[in-house]
């Protein structure tokens, strides 16, 4: 019978460094354990070594989430800028693209820097 720790490196089939639209993997900070198969496929499995690990796995999904509010914010001053470019002179419709615009920004700082600080913290962790 499987212990909890054995569960979740099942799920992890591949620690490849390949991702889903350059979105880390949930097993970003874990160790691997690499392993050739019988038709020669290199393989790697993360290596859950204790509780502590959780952590890691954690800071990892938080910056997954981090990188898509990222993107999000980058569509915002996109949409913001077509509303500028929309709004032909009517200063409504320009002050809440402006708005709009600096908001999105203002969200595309925090969430870069808070990626920056997931990625300290974690680096923290897997160091010590």
């Amino acid at each position: 019978m499987l212990n909890f720790l054995e569960t979740f490196q099942i799920f992890a089939a591949s620690c490849s460094s390949r991702s889903f639209f350059g979105l880390p993997t949930w097993y970003k900070y874990l160790d691997g354990k690499r392993t050739r198969l019988p038709d020669g496929t290199l393989t790697c499995s993360p290596v859950l070594s204790g509780l502590n690990d959780i952590w890691l796995i954690g800071l990892a999904i938080i910056e997954i989430l981090l990188r898509i509010a990222i993107v999000a914010a980058i569509v915002f001053v996109v949409l913001g800028g077509l509303k500028y470019i929309t709004a032909r002179g009517n200063s409504d419709k320009l002050t809440v693209a402006r708005t709009s615009i600096q908001d999105a920004l203002t969200g595309l700082a925090i969430a870069i820097a808070a990626s920056a600080v997931v990625a300290f913290v974690a680096a923290r962790f897997t160091s010590g």
